[in-house]
């Protein structure tokens, strides 16, 4: 993991330049992302894809409905504690912990479970340029 980090550090410092804050979670305005880095790959075997790296804040107690990630995800808690229920697996992450999410897994639901205290997730991804993070999941 600690390799993972400082490869992430090191593409960070390519292009510092780069930290913005959006929010890609339309169900809840709460949940908030801050980007460190967006950075376009075009090098072979990797053509047009961005590595994206975030921290995203959940406040106290709050939930983010069901999503998809539609390419490889990185996750590592910085800080808080979450449950997070992925492909009917439920786990409960603590600072330090880490964990991968294979492309297009459902997010049924992820939640802060601190009624006053928020959780800060440090998030990786390898996108295709120019297309959604996150898609929500549309309730049958």
């Amino acid at each position: 993991m600690k390799a993972l980090l400082i490869s992430i550090l090191f593409l960070f410092m390519l292009d510092p330049g780069r930290v913005r804050v959006e929010n890609h979670h339309p169900q809840n305005d709460k949940i908030n992302e801050t980007y460190l880095l967006k950075k376009l790959l075009n090098q072979p075997g990797i053509n047009n894809k961005e590595v994206q790296m975030l921290v995203v804040t959940f406040p106290p107690a709050s939930v983010s409905k069901a999503h998809r990630h539609p390419f490889p995800t990185f996750d590592y808690l910085l800080e808080g504690e979450l449950e997070s229920t992925f492909e009917g697996k439920t786990n409960h992450y603590k600072p330090g912990d880490s964990f991968y999410e294979k492309p297009n897994g459902l997010h049924a639901v992820t939640k802060n479970t601190s009624p006053n205290k928020a959780a800060k997730l440090l998030v990786f991804y390898i996108a295709e340029k120019n297309k959604p993070t996150i898609v929500p999941e549309k309730i049958k």
